[in-house]
């Protein structure tokens, strides 16, 4: 892809997606980034990608589970770049726990942020995509999106149903020029990760190394975290010409997790 494309990336100030805006200001491509976090550390993310790579970068503080201000973050994305040529549905939140102790609130809030939100925002920029003839839009699911583990109901039952609308968004999108696709890392070393494993340790009773030796990359053959660089490459290639005819898959990422 030659032409300058106008990518907005929700929950991109840290981990994943912003790994993700990385890789596509190396493309060129502008950028709206989305995402919580220190003001003036966002600041110092955004103008670094701008001058870095001479393209345009937004920050929109849009809170994902609102949709009145995820409407309004596109529409500003819409107005500030001409158009949204690529959506990448990226917003997540994680809490661990049996499913007799979840927290019903913690519940709702990981639905609404890891897959309501992406409804959302595809809504948002589905009919200007298909008028266009074009368009990108790609969901960050899971492994946890093909399969399950203990203590993660919320997280899985989201990202299940991520893959869901992945494959039906592709159907509608297919005879427009429009593909979705679903991106299904296995662990990375993220903030949310990091975050998750004193949870997981206190909910298995094991110590913080058992954790990340036992479980986390216990899951992963390869026994290594999966970058974030190269989920970001993976992303710059669905949005390329040579991805086209890629539409509705989740596309594993996850060092042989899920062959297993």
């Amino acid at each position: 892809m030659t032409k300058t494309l106008n990518a907005v990336i929700t929950g991109s100030t840290s981990g994943i997606g912003l790994g993700i805006a990385k890789s596509f200001a190396a493309e060129g491509w502008n950028i709206m980034l989305n995402g919580f976090g220190d003001t003036d550390e966002i600041e110092q993310i955004r103008s670094t990608l701008a001058e870095e790579h001479n393209i345009t970068v937004l920050y929109s503080g849009a809170d994902m589970t609102k949709p009145t201000e995820i409407t309004a973050m596109i529409e500003e994305a819409q107005e500030a770049f001409g158009q949204v040529d690529v959506l990448v549905n990226n917003a997540g939140i994680q809490f661990v726990s049996p499913v007799e102790d979840f927290p019903e609130g913690k519940f709702d809030a990981i639905i609404a942020i890891n897959l309501v939100s992406a409804f959302h925002t595809t809504k948002a920029v589905f009919a200007g995509m298909k008028e266009r003839g074009y368009g990108r839009i790609i969901n960050v699911a899971s492994a946890h999106g093909l399969v399950a583990s203990p203590f993660k109901s919320a997280y899985v039952a989201a990202k299940h149903g991520v893959v869901g609308l992945t494959k039906t968004v592709a159907l509608e999108g297919a005879e427009y020029g429009v593909t979705c696709n679903a991106i299904c890392p296995g662990y990375v070393k993220t903030p949310l990760v990091e975050k998750q494993i004193p949870d997981t340790a206190k909910a298995r009773g094991m110590s913080e190394e058992e954790v990340v030796q036992k479980v986390i990359l216990e899951a992963q053959p390869t026994k290594k975290f999966v970058t974030v660089e190269q989920i970001g490459a993976l992303a710059v290639f669905l949005c390329s010409e040579n991805g086209a005819q890629i539409t509705g898959a989740a596309h594993q990422i996850d060092g042989g997790w899920v062959a297993k």
